[in-house]
C-alpha cells in the first residue's frame, strides 16, 4: 500500500525539478532547465520586417539563424535599454509538426539553476477573469523569494509559427 507521501499531489507534481531563473523588470522568473539549450551574451540582432514589436529579429548562432524575442515586451513589462547584464537564453521547443526549434529570449540577467521541490510550488494566483495567468506554470518559493515559473511553450507558441522559415533550422 502506498504511503501518504507517495500519493499526495505535491509528491507527484510534474512541476518539481530544475529551473533556470532570470530577471525581467526586477522580478524573478524561471523556465524548466530541460528546455534551455544555452545562454549567450547579447549578439547583433538583425531586424526582420513585419514582425510584432516583441520579435526583435534573428541572430547568427554558429551558422544557424535563430529568432530572438524580447521577453519583457512579450509579457507586457516596461521597456528598458539593453545593458551589459542582458543576455539571450536559447530555448529549444517543439514547433508545429513536431520538429524542434531554437528561439532566443532576451532577459535582463540570469540568476541561477534552482532545484525547486514540489512543496515549494503553488498554483498561479486567481486574479479573477480580468487577468490571465495562462503563461504561468506556478509560483515557486526559492530561498525566500517568489519566482514565476513560465510555461515557455505557451509564451511563444504564436511566435513559433510567425518567425521566418529559415530560422527553423
Amino acid at each position: 500500500m502506498p504511503t501518504a507521501s507517495e500519493t499526495s499531489p505535491a509528491a507527484q507534481s510534474p512541476l518539481a525539478g530544475k529551473y533556470l531563473t532570470f530577471t525581467l523588470a526586477s522580478e524573478a522568473y524561471g523556465v524548466p532547465v530541460l528546455k534551455v539549450r544555452e545562454i549567450i551574451t547579447m549578439l547583433h540582432i538583425t531586424a526582420v520586417p513585419q514582425m510584432p514589436p516583441h520579435v526583435k529579429g534573428v541572430i547568427n548562432l554558429r551558422g544557424k539563424v535563430i529568432p530572438v524575442i524580447d521577453l519583457r515586451t512579450k509579457l507586457g513589462l516596461p521597456d528598458s535599454a539593453i545593458g551589459e547584464m542582458n543576455c539571450i537564453v536559447v530555448v529549444q521547443l517543439p514547433a508545429r509538426g513536431g520538429e524542434l526549434r531554437n528561439i532566443g529570449l532576451i532577459v535582463d540577467s540570469v540568476e541561477e539553476v534552482a532545484n525547486v521541490a514540489a512543496e515549494d510550488i503553488e498554483p498561479p494566483p486567481d486574479f479573477g477573469g480580468s487577468v490571465s495567468v495562462e503563461y504561468l506554470l506556478g509560483m515557486a518559493k526559492v530561498k525566500g523569494v517568489v519566482k514565476s515559473l513560465l510555461d515557455i511553450e505557451k509564451v511563444i507558441a504564436d511566435d513559433i509559427a510567425r518567425v521566418p522559415a529559415e530560422a527553423a533550422a
